[in-house]
């Protein structure tokens, strides 16, 4: 796909979330002036860096991890696999631009977090889990004895995690699966399944990595004991406020810096892996480097539309219209109002996530055109919708999120053994891409806002939203896979 057609999918996908926020902006929650100039950069920032990144995924990181898969898998040597790819999923997801920003975010309402020793227990648990993945693939192990063990155990480290981790951990699984970690996990993923003939047991190794980052948190937590202490209102601007088309001039060294530590990494496996195991040809490494650079500029300008922009405006917003909402009341104008904001916002939001694009397209091309992405599109968006319309009531109310996941993902593993493998194993993937950047940024930013307007403490009220957004894409998913197999068996297909 050319990348004046990637554009346009963009500027689509994207463009339903700006009308949302300027339609509120100049209505029933102003944001002013300068904020809105500050908005509507960032939203073209947004789509030119969008546009840039997925061009730069497509000719670039994807080829890199297939190609080091198969290599690997050609090699023979399953310590060596196992090895090398725990050791690329610590290093690309210690340097995972939104598990940056997600420990930023914890940091202001949890000051007794320590960030890194946060992050290296974060990037453990990808590494452990895409691990664990691979190994599944190699040795054909079901997918669905894989994910029943590995949540049994989060929910048994859950039970002992001091309360404050509850959220934070389970958002963690979302957060870190973003638009630099998951494609080069799929790509590894469908790399080595090829190899092996099989192609579909490529999917569900990032619904598998996603699970790590929730058991290492609980587990820090449970280690640590931190107190992740009472909320405190963020104050992001520290000291001289900087407003307007100069914000961006302030933030690109920042985030120069971010993306040059994501994509180093890559950088420096892609270039290990060069010399020792794939041995591309000149022509075919000189279009990944591109890819590379594509990526690197499309992620600088993505970043630096969603700190000075997206992220701002939806903190904003959510002080606005929880501003309306009252916990007071059992239902109201304001209630209704800020809910149905939350379920448009994620009826759209998830169709501006960069590798919620880049799973799909990988689903629909490895089945042959039979799942179709706009199929996809739409029961995600779904999925999405109810979650932060969820996130909203819990934030109004103030009940524990275990009223959430409990029967959420006994409904999941439950659908698990009615719904086609593929499916089953593209839902637990798109519970992780799902979650991407403007989940962590614009909609974490949002719920925010919206939990301290409302009078509740943003470590146990807001924390969780990503958790949601995780988690309902596996039953939306799930549930096309019973209504796809019902059709094919109407047609007198297989499913």
């Amino acid at each position: 796909m050319d990348i004046v057609q990637k554009g346009k999918e963009t500027l689509f996908s994207v463009l339903p979330i700006v009308c949302i926020v300027l339609i509120l902006g100049f209505t029933v929650a102003p944001l002013g002036g300068t904020m809105m100039i500050e908005f509507i950069t960032g939203s073209v920032l947004l789509i030119l860096g969008l546009t840039l990144f997925l061009q730069g995924v497509d000719i670039g990181i994807l080829p890199i991890g297939e190609a080091a898969g198969a290599a690997l898998v050609k090699k023979g040597s399953l310590p060596l696999l196992l090895i090398v790819a725990f050791i690329t999923g610590f290093f690309v997801t210690a340097a995972e631009p939104d598990v940056q920003v997600l420990a930023d975010q914890i940091r202001t309402v949890s000051p007794g977090v320590e960030k890194m020793p946060l992050i290296l227990m974060i990037s453990a648990g990808i590494g452990l889990f895409v691990t664990v993945g691979l190994l599944r693939t190699v040795l054909s192990l079901s997918l669905k004895i894989v994910l029943l063990i590995a949540y049994a155990i989060v929910f048994i480290l859950a039970f002992f995690t001091p309360p404050e981790f509850l959220a934070i951990s389970f958002d963690s699984g979302g957060a870190t699966t973003g638009p630099m970690t998951v494609p080069f996990i799929m790509a590894l993923g469908v790399g080595v399944a090829t190899v092996r003939g099989k192609d579909n047991e490529g999917f569900g190794l990032t619904g598998i990595a996603s699970i790590g980052p929730i058991a290492a948190v609980l587990l820090f937590g449970i280690l640590t004991g931190t107190d992740s202490g009472s909320s405190v209102a963020a104050d992001a601007s520290g000291g001289e406020t900087v407003e307007g088309l100069a914000l961006y001039l302030h933030l690109f060294p920042e985030v120069f810096s971010e993306v040059v530590s994501a994509l180093l990494p890559l950088a420096a496996l892609f270039l290990i892996f060069q010399l020792t195991l794939i041995k591309l040809p000149p022509y075919k490494a000189a279009k990944m480097v591109k890819g590379l650079v594509y990526s690197f500029i499309g992620l600088i300008l993505f970043l630096a539309g969603v700190k000075g922009g997206f992220m701002p405006a939806g903190t904003r917003l959510g002080e606005i219209l929880g501003g309306y909402a009252s916990r007071t009341e059992a239902v109201d104008g304001g209630t209704l109002l800020l809910v149905g904001t939350g379920f448009l916002l994620g009826a759209v939001v998830v169709c501006a996530e960069p590798a919620v694009w880049v799973l799909t397209d990988q689903v629909e091309l490895l089945s042959g055109g039979t799942v179709k992405r706009r199929l996809l599109l739409t029961a995600l968006s779904c999925g999405v919708a109810v979650a932060i319309a969820l996130a909203m009531i819990r934030v109004i109310v103030g009940f524990s999120i275990w009223w959430y996941l409990i029967p959420g993902y006994a409904l999941s593993l439950l659908l698990m053994f009615f719904s086609p493998g593929l499916f089953t194993a593209v839902a637990f993937d798109s519970g992780g891409v799902a979650s991407g950047p403007m989940t962590s940024t614009f909609i974490l930013s949002f719920t925010m806002g919206a939990a301290q307007a409302c009078g509740g403490n943003p470590v146990t009220d807001a924390f969780g939203v990503i958790a949601l957004v995780a988690m309902t894409p596996l039953i939306a998913i799930q549930i096309v896979g019973l209504l796809f197999r019902r059709q094919m068996r109407k047609t007198g297909g297989a499913a």
